[in-house]
């Protein structure tokens, strides 16, 4: 098993990215890949998590090891998978997520894809308690300062495909759209999708 790869991030791409260690490739599938946008073509450290099947070895990665810690309490919930664990992981808002299930916020839980009511009760049920030490320790990434945004911009085809990579459906998506076309202060993919994840969560 891998804890951490360090290398070049040659690639972002809307589900993954691709760090080139020592001649190597390596596709690994993170939550938000556009939060290492900055890194391109630096040395960068991702923690590692590697999910075997029969059919395919897949490598999720993490900016921190207090992420990954947080991935893992998740996907060892029954009805959580490893994509799911990363996309409830996607909007970067760890603390809201923790302080959703220490209140029993089914209702926030049910607004990832993928979770329904019995599965987002399952979470509470499994980590209630067991996840306040990890709050201290994780980061949400600081967004740089804005200047102007073109609707037209790549910045929302990639939000977009990356949202749907996540299990977010075409509905979910067109109804956020306009309140997000009203902002023109957007600079990247990543600013775009952190406020999409807050429109999607929001009740």
């Amino acid at each position: 098993m891998y804890e951490y790869m360090r290398g070049e991030l040659v690639a972002i791409h809307p589900l993954y990215i691709v760090v080139d260690v020592q001649g190597i490739g390596y596709q690994i599938y993170v939550a938000n890949p556009y939060r290492f946008s900055t890194s391109l073509n630096e040395e960068v450290k991702v923690y590692i998590y590697q999910a075997i099947r029969e059919d395919a070895m897949t490598l999720y990665g993490f900016l921190d090891e207090y992420e990954k810690q947080l991935y893992l309490k998740l996907i060892s919930v029954s009805g959580i998978g490893p994509k799911s664990g990363l996309t409830i992981l996607a909007n970067g808002d760890f603390h809201g997520l923790i302080q959703a299930i220490e209140a029993e916020d089914v209702r926030y839980l049910t607004k990832f894809p993928g979770v329904g009511k019995k599965t987002a009760s399952q979470i509470i049920l499994d980590l209630k308690g067991k996840l306040t030490d990890l709050i201290d320790g994780v980061e949400v990434p600081v967004i740089p300062t804005q200047t102007s945004f073109d609707s037209k911009s790549p910045f929302f085809a990639e939000a977009e495909e990356a949202l749907k990579g996540l299990g977010y459906t075409v509905k979910d998506i067109a109804r956020i759209m306009p309140q997000l076309e009203q902002d023109d202060s957007f600079q990247s993919t990543e600013e775009v999708l952190r406020q999409a994840f807050k429109l999607l969560l929001k009740n």
